[in-house]
C-alpha cells in the first residue's frame, strides 16, 4: 500500500471525497445525456415510435412500477442461473486445460471461432429443448454466452504463471491439485473477474433476447416485446431502461466482489495512486 493512499485512508473525509471525485463525472455525463435527449425530442417533436422523451419513459415506469419490477425478478433469476452455470463450466474446463497446456491452444482457438457465431440464434433451439416457459431455456443461452469469455480469460490466467513460482512449487513436491489451488487460481482471479464483468452484461442481453422468442408472461423481455407491439413505446423503453440498469447492477456487484476477494491486487489501486 502506497504512502499517499495510506494517508488518504487515515484522514477523515478524504476517502469520501475521492469516491465523489470518481463518480461525479459519471453522474454529470448521464445528466447531460438525458437532458440533451429530452431537449432534442421536445424541440424537433420526435415521434415516440422513433424515441420517446425521457420524461415520458419516467412516467411510464412510475405507472407500471409493480409490473416491471415483478417481471425483473423473473428475468434476474434466469440471468443469475445462466451466469453461475456459464462461469462454473468455464472455470472447470479452464482448470482441465491448464493440466494439459499442449491442447489448450487448439481448444481456445475453437472456442473463439464458436463464440463468433450468433449465440442468440440458440434461443429458439433452447426453447424447443427445455420449453418456452422453462427458466433453463433462457439461462442456457446466457450460460453459453458467459462460458466462452470465462474459459478463454481464465485459461490465460491459469497458464501465465511465473516460471520461478512454478519451479518453487515443483521443488517442494507440490501435487498438481496444490499447484492449481495455491498458484494458478490466485493468478487467474483478475482474468476471471474481467470475464465475469463482461459476462454479467452478456447474460442480461442473452436472457432478454431469448425472452423475445417466448417466455413466461411476467418476464421482462416478454413485457418489452408486448408493449412495443401494442404499440406503447414509452412503456417498452421503460422496460429497456430497467434491463440496462440490471446489467449495470450486476457489473457493479461483480466489481465489488472483486474488491472484496482481491484487495491485494494492484489493478484495484491504480485510480488511488
Amino acid at each position: 500500500m502506497s504512502t499517499t493512499r495510506l494517508a488518504r485512508d487515515t484522514v477523515p473525509g478524504v476517502g469520501a471525497r475521492s469516491a465523489i471525485g470518481r463518480f461525479l463525472p459519471v453522474v454529470l455525463t448521464a445528466l447531460v445525456i438525458i437532458g440533451s435527449w429530452q431537449l432534442l425530442v421536445t424541440v424537433f417533436d420526435v415521434p415516440s415510435f422513433i424515441v420517446p422523451a425521457p420524461a415520458d419513459i419516467s412516467s411510464a415506469f412510475q405507472a407500471e412500477f409493480g409490473t416491471i419490477m415483478s417481471a425483473s425478478v423473473v428475468t434476474v433469476q434466469e440471468v443469475l442461473l445462466g451466469l453461475v452455470l456459464g462461469a462454473v463450466a468455464g472455470v472447470m474446463v479452464a482448470l482441465a486445460l491448464s493440466r494439459f497446456p499442449g491442447v489448450s491452444a487448439p481448444v481456445l482457438t475453437a472456442a473463439v471461432v464458436i463464440n463468433c457465431a450468433p449465440i442468440v440464434a440458440l434461443a429458439p433451439i433452447f426453447n424447443n429443448w427445455f420449453g418456452v416457459t422453462n427458466p433453463m431455456s433462457k439461462a442456457g443461452v446466457a450460460a453459453v454466452m458467459v462460458f466462452f469469455p470465462v474459459l478463454v480469460n481464465t485459461t490465460r490466467g491459469l497458464l501465465q504463471v511465473s516460471p520461478l513460482h512454478l519451479e518453487i512449487m515443483q521443488s517442494l513436491a507440490a501435487q498438481p491439485r496444490q499447484v492449481a489451488l495455491m498458484l494458478r487460481l490466485p493468478n487467474a482471479l483478475p482474468y476471471l473477474f474481467n470475464a465475469l464483468k463482461l459476462g454479467s452484461t452478456l447474460a442480461v442481453i442473452g436472457v432478454i433476447v431469448t425472452e423475445y422468442f417466448g417466455g413466461p408472461s411476467n418476464a421482462l423481455g416478454v413485457y418489452i416485446a408486448y408493449q412495443a407491439a401494442l404499440p406503447r413505446f414509452e412503456f417498452a423503453w421503460a422496460g429497456i431502461a430497467v434491463a440496462s440498469a440490471l446489467g449495470l447492477l450486476l457489473f457493479g456487484a461483480t466489481s465489488l466482489l472483486e474488491r472484496l476477494l482481491m484487495p491485494w491486487h494492484e489493478s484495484l489501486h491504480d485510480s488511488d495512486s
